[in-house]
């Protein structure tokens, strides 16, 4: 079946032109598609493949050296200068979201290896994306592991591997193009730099497109090859407009007016580092070739700052990706020599994405003094402070759950621990412990050779230990006795702390509040941290104290998480006073619910109490859970520091 064609793929003009820029210039460093589900993100990268020119290629070179310039630490080389070699078209890779670091970076052919006596190096991802496109779906839910990978190699253009006794060194450099879901969690900040441009892309809302949309899509599923014949002309025109403008970019000139252009841009969005100055230039070349010019302009630059600034300008994880316009032209007017420019008359061809706005957390609303009912009533929500270094806590044991960095795990990486026979849980050979095991059974098996004779029953992998993301579940008093301001100023920024630091440890994180005479999931367990930091933000207090029903409703939400998730353990945050006033009995109901929780989830109990009398009743809560007690004014990590400190001097005194 033939991929949809490219040009077939209905509107997204800013995403048809990141792609192609990053085309005719695989140094702007490759594209990020940010968008909601059912968007056809996918679809056209897929589609672009088809529009690359072809590479030459050294014959049975499997790290696709270049016949000119072939790679003098290629593992399959050296290459004579005369070496034959072939054109093939460029590759599309795809990288799966769950691959193990082996398929990725190659890996050790170990029964050859122990059989044989031969170092055999199998080529991972890397190796075959060399000299085409790397592309990564849902790429804010890669391991860590893989990001590791992913940053060396971009940053390098090479990549390394030294393990079990191979030590090997390939190019590899690619168009790295990744896309995703924004509710599905956000990109480290170090991998989402590395993407050159970003694009945002949204479903339109006319009908008319809409309609056309799905007409074509019908159409293809109908006859694939007949759709894909309708417009091989426009994508043949297309990839020879993709060839003339690379082989123009070499001729195209970057003058000093524009580089001051660039530079007063970048100053003015306050970007992190030199790498956006960097590449909005590349990008501005990129554009100019592509737009048939042999010197960048204005245009250039306003199209380039506008697809390389965006995911630049976020100063923390909760901040949306986006530009102001004004800001933009102004920094361009600012930087144009006195005269009236040929540029003037505003944006060029390039589309503009839709920069101007964020869909991000609402400002804090701190300075507002809240109105309405008093303990009784509803009270306008309070904004939180800034977000502070929390402290780490762990789920109790050691688990086998997602990568990330919170709770001790056994994982595909970290520290040898221990082995563990094939079929177990495979992961990465264990060279020594497979010599071992096979050694005592080579004179049954007739060893004739320099080699050993090695069964499948004698493999054995490494067992290592690493950290494991968690469910982070925070389960909020929303109550009237926790409305007073300054108080929920306090406790929002302390959750607020903990979510970033949920987000830095790729946990997944729910939110239940309980207030007046109920309890509700107001956010269900998810990766997107900053849903939770919104749903945060507005969350209004209020009413009585509702603790058993606050708890029973947490129990419900982790019942339902086990068996959709089951290997990522738990930790339930509850954000309370200990106060319980709703209903009858509503102290010995908070602490039955609190004894269904007790022993199977590992739990912290975040007290809000303030003021000079003060009840305990969060202390008596924690013992209940078997939870550690925590006042709010020591989640900051600097807090406790600071508090061992004085422990210690204490002790030395």
């Amino acid at each position: 079946m033939k991929p949809y064609p490219f040009t077939a793929v209905v509107g997204m003009p800013d995403l048809r032109l990141a792609l192609v820029l990053s085309s005719i210039s695989p140094a702007v460093g490759g594209v990020l598609v940010r968008g909601e589900k059912g968007t056809a993100k996918s679809t056209m990268v897929r589609a672009l493949a088809g529009l690359l020119p072809g590479v030459d290629v050294v014959d049975a070179c499997r790290f696709s050296c270049d016949p000119v310039e072939p790679d003098p630490a290629c593992p399959d080389g050296p290459h004579a200068e005369d070496s034959p070699a072939h054109r093939r078209p460029a590759r599309l890779v795809e990288l799966p979201v769950g691959a193990a670091e082996d398929r990725v970076i190659g890996s050790l052919n170990l029964e050859r290896a122990l059989a044989d006596g031969v170092t055999d190096f199998q080529p991972g991802l890397l190796a075959a994306a060399h000299r085409g496109l790397l592309y990564v779906d849902e790429v804010n839910l890669l391991h860590d592991h893989l990001v590791d990978t992913l940053l060396d190699a971009a940053a390098m253009g090479r990549a390394t591997v030294e393990r079990e006794g191979v030590s090997v060194s390939h190019a590899a450099r690619f168009v790295l193009i990744g896309t995703m879901n924004p509710e599905e969690g956000e990109l480290r900040p170090q991998l989402l730099d590395r993407f050159g441009l970003t694009v945002e892309v949204a479903s339109s809302r006319d009908p008319e497109l809409r309609v056309e949309v799905v007409r074509r899509r019908l159409a293809y599923e109908a006859d694939p090859d007949g759709f894909a014949g309708q417009y091989a002309a426009a994508d043949a025109e297309l990839a020879a407009d993709i060839e003339a403008a690379q082989r123009l970019l070499p001729s195209v000139k970057l003058p000093d007016d524009a580089l001051r252009q660039i530079a007063e841009v970048c100053a003015s969005f306050e970007v992190d580092g030199m790498r956006a100055d960097i590449v909005t230039a590349r990008t501005a070349v990129a554009h100019a070739a592509w737009a048939g010019r042999t010197e960048v302009t204005t245009d250039d630059v306003r199209v380039a700052a506008r697809l390389a600034l965006p995911h630049r300008r976020r100063r923390n994880p909760f901040d949306a990706p986006g530009i102001s316009e004004e800001q933009l032209e102004q920094a361009l007017q600012d930087a144009e020599p006195e005269g009236p420019g040929p540029d003037d008359d505003g944006p060029g061809s390039g589309a503009p994405p839709e920069g101007g706005e964020t869909s991000g957390p609402p400002p804090s609303e701190g300075g507002q003094e809240p109105s309405g009912g008093g303990q009784g009533g509803d009270q306008k929500p309070v904004g939180a402070g800034e977000a502070f270094r929390a402290r780490r806590f762990e789920v109790k044991g050691t688990g086998e759950g997602a990568a990330g960095r919170r709770s001790r795990a056994i994982t595909d990486n970290g520290r040898t621990i221990g082995v563990q026979p094939a079929g177990t849980k495979d992961g990465h050979p264990h060279l020594l412990a497979t010599v071992r095991a096979a050694a005592p059974h080579q004179r049954s098996r007739g060893r004739g050779g320099a080699g050993l004779v090695v069964r499948p029953q004698d493999l054995r992998f490494a067992r290592r230990e690493g950290r494991e993301g968690n469910l982070v579940l925070f389960c909020v008093d929303a109550s009237g006795s926790m409305g007073a301001r300054q108080r929920m100023r306090e406790v929002k920024t302390a959750v607020l702390s903990l979510l970033l630091d949920a987000y830095q440890r790729r946990d997944k994180v729910g939110l239940v509040t309980f207030r007046a005479s109920g309890a509700e999931l107001a956010l269900p367990p998810t990766i997107s941290v900053d849903a939770a930091a919104s749903r945060l933000d507005g969350l209004a207090t209020g009413g009585r104290t509702p603790l058993a029903e606050g708890l029973l409703e947490a129990a419900r939400v982790l019942r339902i998480e086990a068996v959709r998730d089951p290997l990522r353990r738990p930790l339930l945050v509850v954000v309370t006073d200990g106060r319980a006033t709703s209903g009858t009995d509503a102290v010995q109901r908070a602490r039955q619910a609190a004894g269904l929780l007790a022993g199977n989830v590992t739990s912290i109990v975040m007290d809000c109490e303030s003021g000079k009398m003060r009840l305990g009743l969060a202390a008596e809560l924690a013992e209940h859970l078997g939870a550690e007690h925590v006042p709010v004014t020591e989640v900051a990590a600097d807090t406790l520091a600071g508090a061992v400190r004085t422990r210690i001097s204490g002790k030395a005194a």
